[in-house]
């Protein structure tokens, strides 16, 4: 009796995919099954970036339906595909991005800018279309980070096209001013200025947008969580009682705009010494996996004091790239892989596909 799609189903069934904790057929990524005699054909799509993945995806699949009693050669193509997810009610997606991702923190000196850059290009190295836009008027670092120099240009004299670097999209105010020049702006200018800077960068089909914000929850903080569509957000925080303090903050005030909560990521958790080996929790310890019991959300991973991490963001190499294989790198990717997971599995936005109703006295 020949195979059948039922009978490559229900062997796919049994195979989980390791970063979602859900079998391909529930998570629907078999988009086809296709046969020539006894030679089979799987379409697989997963809809978050894991391009490194892609080669233990194939083998796995491929080998399940290898085993079954009279399949013939087998063949998995696998790909990606990542769609615009649901934002805050009454807040339009910006055109040429499909998902924002703020990373915030309750106080400065936590680390989130280091971060932001480095959980964007851990998406982008896993094939997502990615861009940073630098929130943080007063303070912007993602030039630096980025290690781009210049000015963005303007093709129309309206809107700016992005800076770029690594694959990276990037936008700061921080392009556009001297770096030595202070940001004496009030609340609402700040907020009008990043207000343009988003919606008048000429972003080309972005899969995700990492927003580094400004630190603090004040008035800045809480007009752009209710005006940026955000897909979700991701807090950084130290172990530190006091950081702790500041990033419960953040996450509430981010819960009630019905911004949703990604996850906590906690920087600096341990050092350990470049001489002698010891390892101390310099910040205290186990401060953000506890305040993700407490508030029910993802706890996406602990980054060490590592001299390493600054010196690359400070040469304009974050760690990412600068070094890939490294340990702390792989924290890094493992937390944007939370992320896009996170994001995929929210409910898909589809207000671009309606049309608009107008009603006309006539």
């Amino acid at each position: 009796m020949p195979l059948s799609e039922a009978d490559i189903l229900a062997r796919l069934a049994t195979i989980v995919d390791v970063d979602t904790g859900k079998d391909y057929v529930t998570q629907k990524s078999i988009r086809k099954v296709a046969f020539d005699g006894d030679d089979v054909t799987v379409d697989v799509e997963i809809g978050y970036p894991a391009k490194s993945r892609h080669d233990a995806i194939r083998r796995e699949i491929g080998d399940a339906i290898a085993a079954i009693p009279g399949a013939g050669r087998v063949q998995v193509r696998v790909t990606q595909r990542i769609t615009a997810h649901a934002v805050q009610r009454g807040v339009k997606l910006v055109p040429g991005v499909k998902n924002i991702i703020a990373v915030a923190s309750g106080k400065g000196g936590v680390g989130k800018s280091t971060t932001a850059v480095n959980l964007a290009l851990a998406l982008a190295a896993e094939g997502a279309k990615v861009g940073v836009l630098d929130a943080d008027i007063y303070g912007p670092s993602q030039p630096t980070m980025l290690g781009i120099a210049g000015r963005p240009e303007s093709n129309d004299g309206k809107t700016l096209e992005p800076m770029e670097a690594y694959g990276v999209q990037a936008m700061s105010i921080g392009f556009l001013i001297d770096t030595d020049t202070p940001m004496v702006w009030r609340g609402p200018m700040v907020t009008q200025a990043l207000e343009q800077l988003l919606k008048d960068t000429n972003w080309r089909d972005l899969d995700y947008l990492i927003v580094d914000m400004p630190p603090g929850t004040g008035d800045i903080q809480l007009t752009l969580s209710q005006k940026v569509p955000v897909t979700g957000a991701v807090i950084v925080t130290t172990p530190q009682d006091i950081a702790l303090l500041d990033a419960r903050k953040g996450l509430k005030m981010f819960d009630k705009v019905g911004v949703p909560i990604v996850g906590i990521v906690e920087n600096m958790s341990i050092h350990i010494c470049s001489n002698c080996g010891h390892a101390e929790h310099i910040f205290g310890e186990g401060g953000a996996a506890a305040m993700s019991r407490d508030y029910d959300v993802p706890f996406l991973g602990s980054l060490p004091l590592d001299i390493r991490i600054r010196e690359q963001a400070d040469s304009g190499r974050p760690t990412v790239v600068a070094d890939p294989q490294g340990k702390v790198a792989a924290i890094y990717r493992q937390i944007a892989r939370k992320t896009a997971i996170f994001v995929a599995q929210k409910a898909a936005d589809f207000s671009a596909k309606f049309p608009t109703i107008k009603v006309q006295n006539t």
